[in-house]
């Protein structure tokens, strides 16, 4: 299932090119301060007969401090079960790689923006995942905490005078503190590294 949802985001962050030829590319000097939005990786929870659904959900709510400068607050929540540092590839989503059970998200985040030249930007996402790990029998066996460390460089498109954005980016995950791993899930997670590359991004909202 994830495999299927990055390779439509890569599609569709490729095809985005094309967009950026028809864009305002002005500076606008009346910039909507506030914004709310989502990413099209909710998409994910709309692939029929997933064995394992992300039952994901992301609300993203920001300000724009300067014309160059964004800070914004993110809440997700969802499922996983495979370890995230599985490289892309042959092992990616494979059978027989995934967690004896599955893992619970709750993640406040926190992410800075920063526009260097006409929609180009760099981000820094710092995502706090308050985690329940449950197993086979789906019986909770642990409460865990990792911080997440993204950072990110996109394009930002806008349309209709600016109030609706899309932003494909690409990302690198890193997590430098995870704490209270199960045993059983760390024998399968210690095969695979604590970070992630090539992330893709979908982020879009409505500016008022």
């Amino acid at each position: 299932m994830q495999k299927k949802i990055l390779l439509f985001a890569f599609t569709l962050m490729a095809g985005s090119y094309q967009l950026t030829k028809a864009q305002d590319i002005t500076q606008d000097s009346t910039y909507k301060k506030w914004f709310i939005g989502s990413t099209l990786l909710l998409l994910g929870n709309c692939v029929p007969d997933d064995p394992n659904p992300p039952k994901f959900i992301q609300v993203n709510v920001g300000y724009r401090i300067t014309p160059k400068d964004v800070v914004s607050f993110e809440f997700k929540k969802s499922i996983y079960a495979w370890p995230l540092g599985i490289p892309w590839g042959p092992s990616f989503d494979a059978p027989g790689l995934n967690y004896p059970g599955h893992v619970r998200i709750l993640a406040p985040t926190l992410a800075y923006q920063r526009y260097w030249w006409k929609g180009v930007y760099t981000a820094v996402h710092a995502l706090n995942a308050f985690e329940k790990y449950m197993d086979e029998s789906n019986k909770k066996i642990g409460n865990g905490y990792t911080l997440y460390l993204t950072f990110r460089l996109g394009y930002h498109l806008k349309f209709f005078k600016n109030r609706i954005f899309f932003e494909p980016s690409v990302g690198l995950t890193y997590w430098p503190v995870r704490t209270n791993v199960p045993e059983s899930f760390k024998a399968v997670e210690n095969k695979w590294p604590n970070y992630f590359p090539f992330e893709p991004g979908l982020h879009f909202g409505y500016k008022f």
